[in-house]
C-alpha cells in the first residue's frame, strides 16, 4: 500500500557515506523533530535526476530553510557510495543530504517502488517528494512515469 499524507514514515534504514566510509542513518531518528524535504530519484547520475531534480534542490536550498525546511534528503536505490560521490560531483555538500536506500527497503516501504528492469534499472524508487515534519508526511507529490512536474524543488516551495 502507497503512504498517504498524514501517514507516519514507517522505520527503515538508509546508508550515508561519510568521511569515515558508510553510516546507518535509522528513518526514525532521522526524521524525529524537524521538517524534511525528501525527493527520490530513480537513480543517480541518470539524465533528469541529474540535469533537474538535484539541481533544482540544491539551488533553492535556502528558499526551502527559509520557508521551515531544516533539512533537504535525496534518496535513491543506489548505494552509498555511488550517492556520496553524485552528491559530491552535483556540490550537494552542505546543501542537500545523499540518503542510499541500497536494498530499496525504504520505497519499499513507502509503496512507491517501480521496475525499471527494461531499462536494466531493476527494482527503483519512484520519482517522487515528501514534506515529512516530525516523522508524519504532510505532503506527498508522486510523478506519473517519465514526469518531472510535481516533485520539483519549485513544487514543493509553493506547498510551504
Amino acid at each position: 500500500m502507497t503512504i498517504s499524507k498524514g501517514d507516519r514514515l514507517p522505520s527503515t534504514t538508509f546508508t550515508q557515506m561519510t568521511e569515515n566510509g558508510p553510516e546507518a542513518v535509522l528513518s526514525d531518528e532521522y526524521f524525529a523533530g524537524k521538517t524534511v524535504a525528501i525527493f527520490s530519484v530513480p537513480g543517480a547520475f541518470t539524465p533528469t535526476c541529474s540535469a533537474k531534480h538535484l539541481p533544482g534542490f540544491i539551488d533553492k536550498s535556502e528558499a526551502l530553510q527559509a520557508k521551515g525546511v531544516d533539512e533537504i534528503a535525496c534518496t535513491a536505490v543506489n548505494d552509498a557510495f555511488v550517492m556520496g560521490a553524485w552528491g559530491k560531483s552535483a556540490g550537494a555538500e552542505g546543501k542537500v543530504t545523499m540518503l542510499a536506500d541500497g536494498n530499496g527497503d525504504f520505497a519499499q516501504a513507502v509503496g512507491l517502488i517501480m521496475d525499471g528492469s527494461k531499462f536494466g534499472l531493476g527494482q527503483r524508487g519512484q520519482r517522487f517528494s515528501m514534506i515529512v515534519k516530525d516523522g508524519v508526511v504532510a505532503e506527498l507529490n508522486v510523478e506519473a512515469p517519465g514526469d518531472f512536474k510535481v516533485s520539483s524543488a519549485e513544487h514543493m516551495l509553493e506547498q510551504l
